[in-house]
């Protein structure tokens, strides 16, 4: 049975393009087939890890909201632009990356109850074992979409206090939206703080389970997002915990 899980921050600057990008291409290491949606159509940017420049994409989710395709045409199998032997499939369906069509999403808007029935459409007509959901930060009408449809949430955070406020309310918002499965992922963390500790806090602090605790790492910050860090490293203990976390939110 498919699965829909969104991953989200309240702040942006988590990692959680990151984030999604990993887990995807994990659950496509796992054989699965994936489809990703970026949704952060104000400031996209999951397609730069997945190796999309602006000339593969035909088609995007913007046209899908304006009625110019149907929004399985706006899919890109990404599979084949990633390191190593991945026996699933990833599909992503980007979000425009033209100034022109961003400018007139924060000027026109659009109906956001269309991403409902792409998001189902999607999973129906690409056969998908899971549709990964790559939200816009904060909390506004799509994002409450895509969490209130979600079989699961990963909500990602930095061990900073504004973080932790956002989060809370976060964390409280997906509770009344009755979000079957919730995590959190604590990601950027200093080499300085003790993981054990900062995971003890945080479940402690919004009666939540942590799904993984990843450090800072200058293997990441030196890929730069030109790949997928997973593909490329899928021995690195981040890897190890990415994979941990995939178990709490995919059966």
């Amino acid at each position: 049975m498919s699965q829909v899980v969104s991953i989200h921050s309240f702040r942006g600057g988590t990692g959680k393009s990151n984030t999604t990008a990993n887990l995807a291409t994990l659950l496509a290491m796992e054989g699965r087939r994936v489809g990703v949606v970026d949704t952060d159509i104000q400031s996209p940017g999951i397609h730069v890890l997945f190796g999309v420049h602006e000339e593969d994409m035909r088609y995007s989710l913007n046209d899908y909201l304006w009625g110019k395709c149907n929004i399985e045409d706006a899919a890109i199998d990404v599979t084949s632009n990633l390191e190593g032997d991945i026996p699933g499939q990833i599909l992503l369906t980007p979000s425009s990356i033209k100034a022109g069509e961003i400018a007139r999403v924060l000027r026109e808007g659009y109906d956001v109850g269309l991403l409902n029935e792409g998001f189902q459409d999607l999973v129906n007509k690409l056969n998908l074992d899971v549709l990964m959901i790559d939200t816009h930060p904060g909390l506004n009408e799509e994002t409450l979409l895509s969490i209130a449809i979600s079989d699961a949430l990963g909500i990602i955070m930095r061990p900073d206090q504004q973080d932790y406020q956002g989060t809370g309310v976060t964390v409280e918002v997906a509770r009344k939206l009755d979000v079957p499965r919730m995590v959190l992922i604590v990601n950027k963390m200093p080499p300085i703080f003790d993981a054990a500790t900062v995971q003890q806090e945080v479940e402690r602090t919004y009666n939540c389970p942590v799904a993984a605790v990843l450090p800072h790492s200058d293997e990441l910050m030196i890929l730069a997002s030109q790949t997928v860090f997973v593909a490329r490293y899928p021995d690195h203990p981040i890897a190890a915990s990415l994979r941990r976390a995939i178990s709490m939110l995919v059966d």
